[in-house]
């Protein structure tokens, strides 16, 4: 199977499965294709390709077929997986591991397979995620940085679906992503104008994936507070939100015991371990105010098209649809109707349960807000609605990421679901700031408005504890993004008490 002496070349592997059709259904794989790569001249060595007879042939069902074209007829002859083991380990085990998605995907299934089998699975020496590590240096200009979408940005032509050609185009767009990135750190003045980052956009030290103490001082202009407040004109207004309203299994991960053998796998070290959060590639627009809004009013937005504001007991199940809406570079996304207009969904008194995240960074460093919340059995049976809906049009229209339920239920905690609201951030001008409107709530009943002339986020995790009670205006975008897909809460507008819940009791 090749030189097994220092086994340092780089083995670039896809595998193609079943798609699973209800809850608790398992991948299968169909079929296993790699090529064994000199990481000097990125040159091919050898290449692996078989087809993979399942235990349970019913597992590919037309979905599946329409996925990767494989058929029960062309896998009825193929060798099961138990029968090809040895050569996918001798392949793969203490190589450096290379793909796209091979994190949360591929090496899972690989890790199954073997357990299934009563075997021991291949450990690699290092791994590169070139979905990770390309949605980090490339960024968002190629989209949703699929395999396809890539080569559709670089001319390859369409991805087929079949392991041995997607391995070889993953290097194919490999070589072209770091060409470009070469010729941008060779001519810096030459792509400043049109570059994807933001020359003043807040970075994270290398080091822990943290802010650093320097660079947050640096990248502040005013040493004083940034918050300040704008009393609400109407204090008599109930809903000063609607008044205002606007338009618009945990992954198995590989071993790493040597990352260091050469450059490619220090750099992918860089990488993410974990998937960053929800669409990169999703606009948020500056929405202006519309007096006199009223749960069920519609809206009109710049396009022409109209949006409905409603409560979740306004929402008629069997009113909700879906349909598919040109997006970014040519892809589409879903937007959810509801008595065939768009819809955002205004909700009082959500309960916070857990604060404000920074977990997760955008392209610029800077962390994607969103913090958590109870989640009342009306507004579940609204999203669990729109959840159905948007995922069988997600998989009627060929589409294989992982669906990511928007309400979360945790075992022993089924009873208390919850879900996440985002709070979007848009630049201009350079300049960072917050897309939701937000405002306060004091003890007297008078709302003000909050603004911020800079973005800081350890300013706004006192405004959102555990207690504290929200009213909020939010739209159900679709997003799919590093092969997670679902629907993302983004608050366009908010109304914070300015104390836990036990404290108004009292």
């Amino acid at each position: 199977m090749g030189p097994k002496d220092d086994r340092s070349e780089i083995v670039f592997f896809d595998v193609e499965t079943t798609v699973p059709t209800r809850p608790g259904q398992r991948f299968s794989i169909l079929e296993f294709g790699a090529i064994l790569v000199c990481p000097r001249k990125l040159t091919e060595l050898l290449s692996y390709a078989k087809l993979v007879r399942p235990a349970d042939l019913s597992l590919i069902s037309s979905l599946s077929e329409r996925c990767n074209g494989i058929t029960r007829e062309a896998v009825g002859s193929a060798p099961t997986f138990a029968e090809i083991a040895d050569e996918v380990y001798d392949l793969l085990h203490g190589r450096i591991w290379a793909g796209h998605n091979i994190l949360r995907f591929d090496c899972v299934r690989i890790r199954d397979a073997f357990a299934e089998i009563n075997r021991p699975a291949p450990e690699p020496k290092g791994a590169i995620d070139s979905l990770v590590l390309l949605t980090q240096k490339f960024g968002r200009r190629a989209g949703d940085m699929k395999m396809a979408t890539l080569a559709t940005y670089f001319g390859l032509g369409r991805q087929s679906h079949r392991s041995l050609d997607d391995v070889r185009m993953n290097l194919e767009v490999l070589k072209y992503c770091a060409t470009v990135l070469l010729l941008e750190s060779s001519l810096p003045d030459v792509f400043t104008e049109n570059c994807w980052v933001s020359p003043n956009a807040i970075t994270r030290s290398r080091s822990n994936g943290k802010f650093s103490p320097d660079e947050k001082l640096s990248r502040m202009s005013n040493p004083s507070s940034s918050l300040l407040y704008a009393s609400n004109s109407s204090r008599e207004e109930t809903h000063p939100i609607l008044s205002l309203t606007t338009c618009s299994s945990k992954a198995a991960m590989p071993n790493f015991t040597d990352t260091n053998s050469f450059d490619m796998v220090s750099l992918s070290n860089e990488m993410e371990r974990e998937s960053l959060q929800s669409a990169a590639a999703m606009d948020e627009k500056n929405m202006q105010a519309l007096p006199g809004m009223s749960s069920s009013t519609a809206m009109s937005e710049g396009c022409g098209s109209s949006t409905h504001v409603l409560g979740p007991d306004d929402i008629r199940i069997t009113s909700i649809s879906a349909s598919l809406v040109p997006f970014y570079h040519g892809s589409q996304r879903i937007e959810l109707l509801h008595n065939g207009f768009t819809f955002q969904l205004y909700c009082t008194g959500l309960k916070v349960r857990f604060g404000l995240s920074t977990k997760f960074v955008d392209h610029g460093g800077r962390p994607r807000l969103s913090f958590v919340v109870d989640a009342s059995q009306s507004l579940c049976k609204v999203l669990d609605a729109c959840d159905g809906i948007a995922q069988k049009l997600y998989s009627d229209s060929d589409n294989r990421s992982d669906w990511k339920p928007v309400v979360t239920r945790k075992e022993g905690f089924f009873n208390y679901p919850t879900v996440r609201l985002h709070i979007p951030t848009e630049v201009s001008d350079n300049i960072a700031k917050y897309a939701t409107e937000m405002y306060q709530r004091e003890s007297s009943g008078t709302v003000q408005r909050l603004l911020f002339s800079k973005f800081d986020a350890a300013e706004l995790e006192p405004l959102f504890t555990p207690g504290i009670l929200v009213d909020a205006l939010f739209s159900l975008d679709t997003y799919d993004y590093q092969q997670i897909a679902g629907i993302r809460l983004v608050a366009k507008k908010m109304i914070i008490n300015d104390q836990p819940q036990h404290a108004l009791l009292n």
